[in-house]
């Protein structure tokens, strides 16, 4: 029982170490130039600004996110037609650097202002614009980005798979629609993806996700123009909590989905590191071995 106990207190005191030197490598900048240190704060303020966002929009007003998404962007893009279209795939651009604000919501507001066709084709060119920026911002300074918030033998893991399995690794990464969207994006200029598989690979992937996105907005029965003034209370409130309680159900799987992808290379990063020691110990061996030959070669000429 003691040593249980004794056990469980390293446990502790290991676990406590750990944070304090995740959060010192987290706030420690001294290492980069002015340019990834702006890079850097620039990322974080945006977290930051979104979970803020979220907090708002389930705890101090429900009605917050529907209006912005509804009002003051379906709305207008429905009613500005063609120009419109050329608005939304902007805006698509913009949120992958720019907007504290999921893609996937944007997918979904797709389908409800074209439906689930037309929704879904502007759902792919928005994507794939969002996609490119994202892979070429975290291809120019993303790597110590990461390393701020993700272990290097996790990334390191990721890069291998890549190599190993190429435009593959990326079909799957896009083609399933609760795995985040934007973070893949980054990942994949911070791992430098060459852009052909990553671009090849997005596209792909991304035509069933976008028409999933595109059928789930077009589901959820909001038909723009939307006037909020005129609607029933009773029908604004009921169209406020679907909306609300489809994003959290997305966001949900979207944090189990970012979790779990990161446990499994966390775990296979693990198993490359152990597997590397027994190799470097192969080639020592045989080294010694070497050298050993090598110097009763040695001996042998001078008798």
């Amino acid at each position: 029982m003691v040593e249980k106990e004794t056990e469980n207190k390293k446990d502790k005191k290991s676990l406590k170490v750990r944070l304090k030197e995740y959060l010192k490598n987290l706030f420690d900048f001294s290492n980069y130039d002015k340019k990834t240190i702006a890079f850097m704060i620039f990322f974080i303020f945006l977290i930051i600004v979104s979970l803020g966002l979220l907090y708002y929009n389930y705890f101090v007003d429900n009605t917050f996110l529907y209006l912005i998404v509804v009002v003051y962007f379906v709305n207008p893009i429905y009613e500005l037609g063609f120009l419109g279209m050329l608005l939304y795939l902007g805006i698509m651009a913009l949120q992958a650097i720019i907007v504290p604000i999921p893609s996937e919501i944007l997918l979904m507001a797709a389908g409800m202002i074209w439906g689930v066709l037309l929704g879904g084709i502007m759902g792919i060119i928005g994507s794939m614009i969002s996609a490119i920026l994202a892979y070429y911002v975290g291809k120019k300074g993303g790597r110590p980005l990461a390393e701020k918030f993700v272990k290097k033998s996790v990334l390191d893991t990721v890069d291998d798979l890549i190599k190993k399995y190429g435009t593959a690794f990326i079909i799957i990464s896009r083609f399933l629609p609760f795995i985040a969207f934007d973070p893949i994006s980054y990942a994949s200029g911070v791992l430098k993806i060459p852009p052909k598989k990553y671009i090849l690979g997005t596209l792909v992937g991304l035509i069933p996700r976008a028409f999933f996105y595109a059928y789930l907005g077009a589901s959820l029965g909001i038909k723009p123009p939307v006037n909020v003034d005129k609607m029933d209370p009773a029908q604004f409130e009921a169209q406020v909590d679907l909306f609300n309680t489809v994003f959290l159900i997305i966001m949900l799987f979207l944090i189990i989905g970012f979790v779990g992808y990161y446990g499994l290379m966390k775990y296979l990063g693990k198993k490359r590191t152990k597997a590397k020691p027994i190799s470097n110990v192969s080639d020592s061996s045989e080294s010694v071995q070497i050298n050993n030959s090598n110097k009763n070669i040695e001996e042998l000429e001078k008798s």
